[in-house]
């Protein structure tokens, strides 16, 4: 098993994407204080890989998922994050909330050429501001939780509580199912 050192994210922008460590230096010092960062090999940064390499749970463990909502001819788009262990709700939840007739996970390369992150490294924190954000109340509820930290390479530890308070959050009852 490999070994995991913590750093506080606000010291190590090398292992943050660019869009997401400008949005942890515009949090308040005292939330940003609360984000752990850790390197990790960019070979195991896919959940199920990462938690068997690094010993942690898939309890704790949420993805962000980018979802794109068409109505018409118009397009929303949401970061919609789930634990590892349910299945987002996407042709449900989701595409009601964002008020479309179809909804789909957006193409690898749209979420990356807006989001500025890396496939399989992309998190909620420094999304684009005309995204919506979507959050699983069980990711909010968790007392610490790893998400992307926008590259392969490295992972986010930090309480749920924080990532319901982002900007524009909106923390949503049973947005995914629980898996089985």
């Amino acid at each position: 098993m490999s070994t995991l050192t913590f750093l506080p994210a606000t010291e190590h922008p090398d292992l943050l994407a660019a869009p997401v460590a400008a949005a942890i230096a515009a949090l308040d010092p005292a939330t940003a204080a609360r984000i752990e960062v850790a390197a990790v090999d960019p070979a195991l940064a896919d959940t199920a890989a990462f938690c068997e390499a690094y010993g942690q749970s898939l309890d704790i463990s949420a993805n962000c998922l980018v979802v794109q909502g068409t109505r018409g001819g118009a397009t929303s788009t949401a970061a919609c994050l789930a634990l590892a262990t349910t299945r987002l709700d996407v042709n449900g939840v989701v595409r009601r909330l964002l008020d479309a007739r179809k909804a789909t996970f957006a193409p690898m390369e749209d979420a990356v050429a807006q989001s500025g992150m890396e496939y399989g490294g992309i998190t909620p924190l420094g999304i684009p501001s005309d995204w919506r954000l979507l959050l699983d109340a069980r990711v909010a509820a968790l007392p610490r939780a790893i998400v992307g930290a926008g590259i392969r390479g490295a992972k986010l530890f930090l309480p749920g509580e924080v990532l319901a308070s982002l900007p524009g959050a909106e923390v949503i009852e049973d947005l995914a199912k629980p898996i089985g």
